[in-house]
């Protein structure tokens, strides 16, 4: 910053710069934090995703969880202790293995779906479907429609 005083009394004027470069970063560590967060952004990368297929897996297994719990007379309580076991088996796994791979977090959201999904259409109302079938031979050609992505 460049500052002048000009003394009115003599007419005498003075010109200064300030710079504050106290506690500021050199170039050469601006350049190493920089190197270092491109050597490390696959491993944030990873790191993020495992973290994601995690939450990811917590709350289908609370959803599916709850929808059995409150299923009423939709399900029988056979089903309901199917899937509420299931659940509180894949919690547990959860509590255990909080160091998981991205890919054992989705291993296990599949094995979930493979237990819950022909109770979760019972429950909302594809009890007649064949889960995986073909949608256009159900009832309700007219009205909408779901299909799942991965």
């Amino acid at each position: 910053m460049n500052v002048s005083a000009v003394e009115k009394g003599t007419g005498k004027s003075e010109c200064i710069t300030i710079s504050n470069d106290k506690g500021r970063l050199t170039k050469a560590k601006l350049d190493r934090m920089l190197s270092d967060a491109e050597k490390y952004k696959k491993e944030d990368d990873l790191q993020r995703e495992k973290i994601q297929a995690k939450n990811s897996l917590e709350s289908y297994v609370f959803g599916v969880k709850q929808a059995a719990e409150e299923a009423g007379d939709k399900i029988s309580q056979e089903e309901k202790n199917t899937v509420v076991d299931k659940c509180h088996k894949i919690l547990k796994w959860i509590e255990n293995n909080l160091l998981g791979e991205k890919e054992e977090y989705e291993f296990q959201r599949t094995e979930l779906e493979r237990v819950s999904k022909p109770i979760m259409m019972k429950i909302h109302g594809g009890g007649s479907r064949v889960p995986g079938g073909d949608s256009s031979s159900s009832a309700g050609k007219d009205g909408p429609t779901v299909e799942e992505v991965d």
